[in-house]
């Protein structure tokens, strides 16, 4: 018998019962459109996190403060950071790195009649080459405003939304108060979006001398201080390098607990995407689940045809159809309502990611991974499920299928 005539002839069966075969299928799509979905949505916020640590820049190591220890034992108090920290970093590990320190407070920020709560930033020149800002208008502070701690400041992009919507590039040359201090506007920054935790659009950035000993009333302490390296490939190297400073600096024994921490914005990222990673195929494999239900309900529906087709069976094997053709023609059926399905739910599943970006405004990638991945499984239950009922009609006796009513 021919594979075309027998690939027909399990199609016309597939078709002498359309409800049923949508029914049947059904267990299939929902199956594999929760896998495209749920993997959908765990690589869509990937790419959201990766995107803003790319913004953040992935060869940026943060040095913060931690606590003193004494014998091993935490103190309970927070070691400090200092502007001196910062130049010796500077002066330590020229060529490697680039410094900023940075120390920052939400003030009170007025404008004409306009006033707002915003974050002020104390920092260095190289701040803005560190994470890649760019000016709209105007120019950044220099190293010569730094010393004389003068009054100047740089405006994140939509701290003018504040003031009436003014346009940014319209700032330029004005004065504004921090906490009653009067600062001339310099410089506005591009617009950079939202980078994970940092929001620079909304910030303003001032000298660090001028923040700490006239706006912050004395305080030398810094929040963090920020070191760039050229490349992502010098961090390791950069990382030694700090930390050989550091202690220096705080007077640290080699192998004593440090009183400070270096983090590494790749690392965030690199921790984050394996727990994503694990969380997104959790959830895809519960999703998978359905997919088995499904494949259990295509073998009992399967079961059940050849029971109803025991006659025909019984006919086409008289006529010279061997257990091969037979076991072959329910397979196909089995695979085909498997596959169907399969296509079916990557089409719900491409939907529903669409929603979810244009209703729910989640960031939703369908990775060709996935879709390859369900469609490959769903063959698979189709021909792991329909193997018994093949066998079942194949073995069937042909002179009793014959008699069967």
């Amino acid at each position: 018998m021919l594979v075309y005539e027998i690939f027909m002839v399990a199609m016309a069966a597939i078709r002498a019962n359309v409800m049923r075969a949508i029914l049947t299928t059904l267990g299939i799509i929902i199956g594999v459109a929760a896998v495209i979905s749920v993997v959908a949505l765990g690589e869509g916020a990937q790419a959201r996190v990766q995107e803003q640590i790319q913004l953040m820049g992935t060869n940026v190591l943060t040095i913060r403060p931690g606590q003193q220890f004494m014998h091993g034992i935490a103190s309970g108090s927070t070691q400090r950071l200092s502007v001196d920290d910062a130049e010796a970093l500077r002066s330590g590990a020229k060529g490697l790195l680039r410094i900023a320190p940075e120390t920052s407070s939400r003030l009170q920020v007025t404008y004409l009649r306009w006033n707002s709560n915003t974050e002020i930033v104390g920092t260095w020149p190289e701040y803005f080459d560190i994470y890649d800002h760019h000016l709209l208008a105007g120019r950044y502070f220099n190293e010569g405003e730094v010393a004389g701690r003068r009054r100047v400041a740089v405006l994140g992009h939509n701290v003018s939304d504040n003031f009436d919507s003014i346009p940014p590039q319209l700032m330029v040359g004005k004065t504004i108060h921090i906490r009653g201090v009067p600062f001339e506007v310099v410089g506005v920054l591009q617009e950079k979006g939202e980078a994970a935790w940092l929001r620079p659009d909304e910030q303003i950035f001032i000298p660090v001398s001028t923040a700490m000993y006239r706006v912050f009333g004395g305080r030398e302490r810094l929040s963090s201080i920020d070191a760039a390296t050229a490349s992502p490939k010098e961090l390791d190297q950069a990382y030694t390098k700090i930390d050989q400073i550091m202690r220096r600096q705080h007077k640290i024994e080699p192998g004593a607990e440090a009183d400070y921490s270096i983090r590494n914005s790749a690392d965030l990222l690199a921790t984050f995407n394996e727990t994503n990673k694990t969380f997104t195929w959790l959830l895809a494999s519960i999703a998978g689940v359905s997919l088995l239900v499904g494949g259990i309900g295509i073998m009992n529906i399967m079961l059940v045809s050849v029971t109803e087709r025991t006659r025909e069976i019984g006919v086409r094997k008289a006529l010279g159809a061997t257990r091969r053709n037979i076991l072959f023609q329910f397979l196909v059926e089995s695979l085909t309502l498997c596959v169907l399905g399969g296509v079916l739910g990557v089409a719900v599943g491409y939907l529903s990611a669409h929603i979810m970006t244009t209703v729910a405004q989640w960031n939703t990638v369908v990775a060709p991974a996935a879709v390859f991945t369900a469609l490959m499984f769903s063959a698979g239950v189709g021909l792991f499920f329909g193997i018994l009922p093949a066998q079942r009609a194949a073995k069937l006796d042909p002179i009793v299928a014959l008699r069967y009513e």
